[in-house]
């Protein structure tokens, strides 16, 4: 069992770069006890990802194939995945613009889904079934502002819905860091402690 988690920040010092390598140091430990386990951090800022869909790109959705090198290098690894998370903080309600470029660059037709065919579903065939894909959001404010203003459900449709049903793949756990720019730090500690641990869990018991 594979475990790819995929992150965007520019800053290597980031609350969110150092989750996804919490994250992974958790799940590394269970690899460790099963050999056919492992677990792999994408760092797209790090990495250098391009997340302009470009005319290459719209070219490789009109034909359902003929993909750019680097998006066919991302499908090998979700491939070989069996377990996607998303590590991002939220902006602007929403996940940085370097994640949804990967998302729609990477998540295209021909590969997560085709369009047409003679097996498709109501003129879509989604390829990703044998993915799940959890969620760890990284929020600057309280749990009680989302609540009040519906932003965690807007969320859940956008990614949950817009996305992950999409393209047929399972849904995960969404694990939640709130208030994360507290003063507090044993707290905020302890928030990401907990969300770590949903996540881990959720792969750990799929």
């Amino acid at each position: 069992m594979k475990t790819l988690i995929v992150t965007a920040h520019p800053d290597p010092d980031s609350l969110t770069a150092g989750i996804a390598e919490q994250l992974r140091a958790a799940l590394a430990t269970d690899a460790e006890l099963d050999a056919a386990s492992s677990v792999e951090v994408a760092d797209l800022a790090a990495e250098g990802f391009d997340p302009r869909f470009g005319a290459a790109d719209r070219h490789s959705y009109r034909v359902g194939g003929e993909f750019p090198d680097d998006v066919a290098r991302e499908h090998r690894r979700l491939d070989a995945a069996d377990h996607l998370v998303l590590v991002f903080p939220v902006w602007w309600w929403s996940m940085p613009a370097l994640l949804k470029g990967w998302i729609d660059r990477v998540f295209v037709n021909g590969w997560a889904f085709d369009v047409g065919g003679p097996d498709a579903e109501d003129g879509m065939r989604r390829n990703l079934g044998g993915l799940t894909i959890h969620l760890l959001l990284v929020a600057g404010d309280d749990a009680s502002t989302y609540e009040k203003h519906g932003y965690g459900q807007a969320l859940e449709t956008q990614v949950g819905h817009g996305i992950v049903d999409y393209v047929g793949a399972r849904r995960g756990v969404t694990a939640w860091v709130h208030d994360s720019e507290r003063d507090d730090d044993a707290g905020r500690r302890t928030a990401v402690e907990e969300a770590v641990a949903q996540v881990a869990a959720a792969v750990r018991g799929a």
